[in-house]
């Protein structure tokens, strides 16, 4: 059958530039540059071929303080949506996601990042919406404490509110550019917004005009409670770490029912569950990688990191003893939620000692990790995707580039050939890739008319 009578695959994978590689100790490998984390041409270079494998987007976290161990790995150092702009300029096609969190920003400047990114891009931008909890972030902006979990949810509900109603604060035809009349903009159709809340005074409007894609795409990472409501709110992707088909089926189900309660419909939302990749030639190839990568990472690195994802003092972890019977939520329940619960379920699904899970995550923190020959990958890819419990992943290779090109060499054509995964991009903006609609204008006349 022709690609042209083959219907419109609906696969998506981002990949997540985590500096040198998802496996703490990739920048230790022989062809690995130590400065990558800092030098914009790594970013490039992996955006550039994400996009000839025609992937949806790259995504880039960040974190307000130094959460790493720094003695060993590298850090989340350049703020994303300047790089993102530096990769924009490099790329044409691929969609460009950055994290900012709502617990230390202020959403006109947000709004206007975001818009910014979005025009310079030609509409590819995406903007992953995340709260933030570790207690270094929070004595960086003067506070002692980390703002309780419901506090900081509620301050990201009505921060994201802020940013949509910023960038919904030109219509679409405000800009008239009539230089024989002299008509530059309509004023009528640029509106504050006069938001007056709990957290936000905001007069608006924003001070440049609507985006290509409408506004930014809206992404969110939460496993807890509050962070789904958020995203079942506001989300149209969301990116979720489960470390079982049947738990991700559960989640998406779960996020699915949510966004249905606020009048949203099925296909608002794309899941996309995290997925670590090691990829060899044959299967005992690639555990042979990941047996080297993880045996350039000392124990104690992986023991403190273990015990920061746990919210555990690191000597309550003994390598060949199981996790101890009493762990509940770090912080009473004000810390990170979603690589706590991933980790766990692992560690009780499988009865892994400490050094059996620390070896089962690769050395990293909650994320699923799949280990085999780009068959093995397309399958559990293939398996996933039809048993509906994702509609795609986030990709974070073992190590970058080559564990990037690894999948998109090895990988991508097995799913292009079983019709999983689109040949060639079909549209140009971040929203067509994931197939979501442009989103009117709430000034508009569309909107006037929903309405009434």
């Amino acid at each position: 059958m022709s690609d042209a009578l083959t219907p419109a695959p609906r696969l998506h994978l981002n990949v997540n530039i985590l500096h040198s590689g998802f496996i703490p100790s990739a920048w230790r490998l022989p062809d690995a540059d130590p400065q990558a984390f800092i030098d914009v041409q790594h970013y490039v270079r992996v955006a550039q071929i994400a996009e000839a494998a025609k992937l949806d987007a790259v995504f880039l976290a960040d974190n307000a303080s130094i959460v790493e161990q720094i003695d060993f790995r590298p850090i989340t150092a350049l703020e994303p949506t300047v790089l993102l702009a530096c990769v924009a300029a490099a790329t044409s096609r691929i969609g460009l996601i950055a994290t900012a969190s709502t617990s230390y920003n202020e959403p006109y400047n947000i709004a206007r990042r975001f818009a910014t990114l979005d025009h310079v891009s030609g509409g590819r931008a995406g903007w992953n919406v995340v709260t933030t909890a570790d207690p270094g972030s929070a004595r960086n902006f003067g506070l002692e404490g980390t703002p309780d979990h419901g506090q900081r949810y509620a301050r990201a509900g009505e921060f994201t509110e802020v940013v949509k109603a910023l960038w919904d604060s030109w219509e679409d035809d405000a800009v008239i550019g009539d230089k024989q009349a002299g008509r530059f903009i309509d004023p009528g159709k640029v509106q504050p917004i006069a938001h007056r809340g709990p957290h936000f005074k905001v007069q608006g409007p924003l001070n440049l005009p609507r985006t290509p894609q409408g506004y930014p795409v809206l992404v969110q990472a939460g496993g807890s409670g509050d962070g789904r409501d958020l995203a079942a709110r506001h989300a149209e992707a969301v990116f979720s770490a489960s470390q079982s088909l049947d738990e991700s089926q559960a989640y998406r189900q779960d996020l699915h029912a949510r966004a249905a309660a606020y009048g949203r419909g099925p296909q608002a939302i794309k899941v996309l569950p995290g997925l670590a990749t090691i990829i060899g030639a044959t299967e005992a190839e690639a555990l042979r990688r990941r047996d080297q990568l993880i045996d350039m990472i000392p124990w104690s690195y992986s023991l403190n990191r273990l015990a920061g994802t746990l919210g555990i003092a690191p000597d309550r972890l003994r390598l060949d003893d199981r996790l101890p019977e009493d762990i509940a939520l770090p912080a009473g329940g004000n810390g990170n939620h979603t690589f706590f619960k991933a980790t766990l379920a692992l560690a009780k699904r499988h009865g892994h000692s400490v050094r059996e899970l620390i070896r089962a995550l690769s050395g990293g923190g909650g994320h699923r990790v799949i280990v085999g020959t780009p068959e093995q990958v397309a399958d559990d890819i293939e398996r996933w995707f039809r048993a509906g419990a994702a509609d795609g992943f986030n990709l974070m290779p073992d190590a970058l580039p080559d564990g990037l090109q690894a999948f998109t060499e090895g990988v991508v054509p097995i799913l292009q050939q079983r019709g999983l995964f689109r040949r060639e991009y079909e549209g140009t903006t971040l929203r067509e890739h994931l197939g979501l609609a442009r989103p009117a204008g709430r000034h508009s006349a569309q909107a006037r008319a929903i309405a009434a």
